[in-house]
């Protein structure tokens, strides 16, 4: 049985402001196809043989999107690991890899990154199927993209003489990010291919080649894998385990020190979306090479990536300009120095700014919030909850509430009394009341929060309980 373990930790900085690392790239629709990143990733799986469910790897923050997320596709889902720190993808395979050997001793696993791009279903469905023939030879696979142009921004792989295996090769080296003219020999070369962070191969070889090259993230993962628990649909490693595991990632740790190592060609218009400039790349752009996203004007405008997100977006006489807008941010950069977006972000965080990290928007396991207006003492959102979810029972010491509900039916309770709110009804929350707010209709609950108060913190929330399980 193949199992795909899809690797769900990535916060997408570089395509900071769309992708922030409370909602990063891969929960995005980032080319207008209807699903995210990682809904695509499972959809382009479907009818390989012998697929079973889905291994989900992810932080705690996110964990409520990707059960959402794959619940909206009626995605088979086996498990869905959180891990309690980043350590990278060596250690991340090695819990699926454990977690997977405990149903079935022969798993196969398919270890795919929940944020890239792939045109052709079809070829990579072909290579996945020469891929576990060589798996099955133990070999540990991976993945070469095929290079139509010269790449600084992605490692290579050399690949050198058969396997014996149909359509994989041996792994002669694994070779760093080159600079433009060893890369363009590489093009020339025709023996290497982009390394694209993909794999295959029986959970029991990867155990055992780890256990050999990095015996110390086999034994933090066996102590975090044998220590988890149970959380609703989510299976936490035990935290003191997995922190005391060092960061590494399979190309490292695993795949430049196994002996027995393939890679597969793989042409099937493959894109990491990296940055700006590769989603450029990757959608189909105007007669003057401009891309655009959404309400956008471009007059004398060329090879351009202009997306806007709530208001006409207009451009005259510039070229070569990646320019995003948003509700509470807009980005202009040179498509030549869209590799560095990261650096934004950074300066963002260590200034305390918000749009680093979070959208105006912000997602919740029962539904979202928005900020409309914020100042001193006051703020206004607009709530939306989802039918036959509810918040945590929960007071604030800082703050009042003021709830209209716009549409939807709403369960309030506010200190000893519970009772029903419809549209156009209002009720006022005092300060230090225990309240809650559930949807108890068959449509979303929209309403509209007027916080007054000396502070309007999200850490302004005291919980006393919660159905899915956020610490009070």
């Amino acid at each position: 049985m193949i199992t795909p373990v899809i690797l769900c930790g990535g916060s997408g900085t570089r395509l900071w402001p769309l992708s922030r690392p409370a909602y990063p790239k891969q929960f995005l629709d980032l080319t207008g196809s209807g699903s995210s990143m990682l809904q695509q990733t499972v959809q382009r799986l479907t009818g390989l043989p012998r697929l079973g469910g889905a291994v989900f790897v992810c932080n705690n923050e996110n964990r409520f999107l990707v059960a959402q997320q794959m619940q909206d596709i009626s995605a088979s889902v086996d498990a869905i690991l959180l891990e309690p720190a980043a350590r990278n993808t060596a250690p991340a395979v090695c819990c699926a890899a454990l977690h997977a050997l405990q149903n079935d001793s022969e798993a196969t696993l398919l270890v795919l990154p929940a944020d890239h791009l792939v045109a052709d279903a079809h070829a990579l469905q072909q290579a996945l199927l020469l891929a576990e023939q060589a798996a099955n030879q133990d070999y540990l696979v991976t993945f070469g993209v095929v290079p139509d142009q010269p790449e600084t921004g992605y490692g290579y792989i050399r690949k050198s003489g058969d396997t014996g295996v149909a359509g994989a090769s041996e792994i002669a080296e694994f070779v760093e990010k080159p600079d433009l003219a060893t890369a363009q020999a590489y093009l020339a070369d025709g023996s290497y291919l982009w390394n694209s962070g993909m794999f295959m191969f029986r959970a029991a070889r990867y155990i055992e080649e780890i256990g050999a090259r990095a015996p110390d993230i086999l034994a933090a993962c066996e102590k975090a894998v044998a220590a988890s628990r149970r959380d609703l649909d989510f299976t936490c490693l035990d935290a003191d385990a997995f922190a005391s595991c060092p960061s590494d990632s399979i190309d490292y740790a695993v795949m430049e020190k196994s002996a027995r190592r393939a890679v597969v060609d793989l042409d099937a218009g493959w894109s990491d979306v990296g940055s700006w400039s590769s989603l450029h790349e990757v959608q189909p752009a105007d007669g003057n090479g401009n891309v655009a996203v959404g309400d956008v004007l471009a007059i004398e405008t060329n090879n351009s990536y202009l997306h806007s997100e709530h208001r006409l977006l207009a451009t005259l006489g510039v070229k070569d300009l990646v320019v995003v807008e948003t509700a509470d941010a807009v980005l202009v950069a040179d498509r030549n120095k869209v590799q560095d977006v990261k650096k934004i972000v950074s300066q963002l965080q260590a200034s305390g700014r918000g749009e680093g990290d979070t959208h105006k928007i912000v997602y919740r396991p029962w539904g979202s919030y928005e900020t409309i207006s914020l100042a001193d003492r006051f703020q206004v959102k607009k709530i939306i909850v989802s039918p036959g979810h509810k918040l945590s029972l929960q007071k604030h010491h800082h703050r009042a509430e003021h709830w209209v509900v716009v549409s939807g039916t709403a369960q309030v309770t506010c200190g000893d009394k519970v009772f029903t709110l419809s549209e156009d009804e209002s009720t006022y929350i005092p300060l230090g009341h225990k309240h809650r707010l559930e949807n108890i209709g068959k449509i979303p609950l929209e309403l509209i929060e007027v916080q007054s108060g000396s502070y309007l913190g999200e850490d302004d929330i005291v919980r006393y309980d919660d159905v899915y399980g956020r610490e009070h």
